[in-house]
């Protein structure tokens, strides 16, 4: 039945600017610190990889299992964050994923078994999941329009930051431990303390919680329009007409349409072409392997010979590499487009890769690589996170927030995310087993992904720069 509601006056909210505009930018870096988390959380994980298997005497095979577990965790928190936030709203969301990170970092730092140590792996996965949905959802939900693109830049830039203080938060606790993992700081280990600092941002993420006003989506949802009057008139302006404005939000929620997973079913190989392309780039994403430069890092430069201490100082420098690259995408994405900039970063990615493959492929001489393929495989290993991080670790994600039609495009981007989740563990999960097979091959499997997403690119992606959402399909 089409609805007979007359659309609202306009409110002027599209050219509207906050009185306050500090007010706006506090209120978004504090639900920033949601992906703060989730790049911590993910990365932390890399300084206590070897403790970890000395301290329980493990395998390769079960060393990953304990590290991805994490991975079930996130896609159960993605998947389920969203009905909790429409349910209990965005604010309560939070301070149970602020609660779920302090939890888990007590419970990895104090564990009795390798099992427990799993579980609160587990935990702090679904925290992080619920972190990567409730984070963008309302700072999109928040925002003033004309603000909305940069603001939400926060939620990546906080990401990748979060990565780079867990980095340096490891090499830190590391020299006091006189660059032994299990070295003993307080009668603690040194890989103990690194989990468990977590508990410092993670409390201040649930304290700002309560700094923050409620979304006034969710707000007017539940019938506090007084409420939601006062949040919108605080992040819009006076300028604004609430009651125009109110009327407006009211009224495209009452006209969603809630998209499900039959909608994406297609006649022909199961999803719709445009579901494909979606997962395509989710999964290229992290079949080139990027996340091995963030959960094992530390692990691969010690296995070719390099000192803990200095593996830890570049994977610090490896984290610095991923922000100053992120910035270059938010900063072209707009201006050259998605496309090209996938296209540059897979072509560097695999040129990156293949040295990196070459580089160890070279003998060991005293457990360490020689010195030239050593150098090389450093520089090498610092160009692919660049080339990554300044075009697929965002460009995938603009991608993912505006191919899909309107119709399915919160079901389609839920399958997308899902499909990266999956990759996403099958790279961690495999990444110790493989090297222990053969280093080199392994990074020619990286560069051989990275190649083909090149004609994928070419051949299904259209670029979406310019183009209003509701052109999409």
């Amino acid at each position: 039945m089409t609805s007979t509601a007359q659309p609202p006056p306009p409110s002027g909210a599209r050219e509207a600017h906050p009185d306050h505009l500090g007010h706006v930018i506090f209120i978004t870096a504090a639900a920033a610190m949601g992906g703060f988390l989730f790049g911590y959380d993910s990365s932390v994980i890399n300084g206590a990889v070897e403790a970890i298997r000395s301290r329980y005497d493990i395998g390769s095979g079960t060393l990953a299992q304990v590290i991805a577990v994490a991975l079930i965790g996130c896609a159960i928190g993605a998947a389920t964050a969203g009905r909790i936030a429409d349910r209990i709203g965005r604010i309560r969301c939070m301070r149970i994923a602020a609660t779920l990170f302090t939890i888990s970092a007590v419970g990895s730092a104090l564990p009795f078994s390798l099992y427990d140590l799993a579980f609160w792996r587990i935990v702090g996965g679904f925290a992080i999941g619920m972190a990567s949905v409730i984070g963008p959802a309302y700072i999109a939900e928040v925002s003033p329009p004309a603000y909305r693109g940069r603001l939400a830049a926060f939620q990546q830039g906080a990401i990748v930051i979060g990565i780079a203080v867990s980095q340096l938060v490891n090499f830190g606790i590391l020299q006091i431990a006189d660059g032994d993992q299990r070295g003993e700081i307080l009668g603690i280990e040194a890989w103990q303390w690194m989990l468990g600092v977590m508990v410092v941002p993670a409390v201040l993420y649930g304290l700002l919680s309560f700094a923050i006003p409620e979304s006034p989506r969710y707000l007017i949802s539940v019938g506090r329009i007084t409420r939601a009057r006062e949040v919108l008139r605080d992040v819009e302006g006076h300028a604004v007409d609430l009651d125009a404005r109110v009327a407006e939000i009211d009224l495209a929620m009452r006209r969603e349409h809630k998209s499900t997973f039959r909608d994406l079913l297609g006649t022909r190989f199961g999803f719709l072409p445009i579901v494909w392309v979606g997962i395509g780039l989710s999964v290229f994403q992290q079949l080139v392997g990027i996340n091995v430069a963030f959960y094992y890092s530390a692990t691969l430069w010690q296995s070719v010979g390099v000192d803990p201490s200095s593996s830890f100082l570049y994977s610090f420098t490896t984290s610095i590499i991923n922000i100053v690259g992120t910035v270059i995408a938010m900063t072209l994405v707009d201006r050259i487009g998605r496309r090209p900039l996938a296209l540059i970063g897979s072509t560097g990615m695999a040129l990156a890769l293949a040295v990196e493959a070459w580089a160890f492929s070279a003998d060991l001489v005293d457990g360490k690589l020689p010195t030239t393929e050593g150098t090389v495989a450093l520089i090498a290993a610092h160009v692919f996170v660049l080339f990554f991080a300044l075009s697929w670790g965002v460009v995938v994600w603009v991608f993912l927030g505006e191919m899909f039609p309107n119709r399915i495009r919160a079901a389609g981007l839920g399958v997308a995310a899902a499909a990266q989740w999956i990759a996403n563990w099958a790279i961690t999960a495999s990444f110790p087993s493989l090297s222990d097979w053969n280093l080199s091959g392994t990074y020619v499997i990286y560069t051989v992904f990275a190649v083909l997403s090149i004609p994928f690119v070419l051949r299904y992606v259209k670029e979406t720069k310019g183009k209003a959402l509701e052109e999409m399909g």
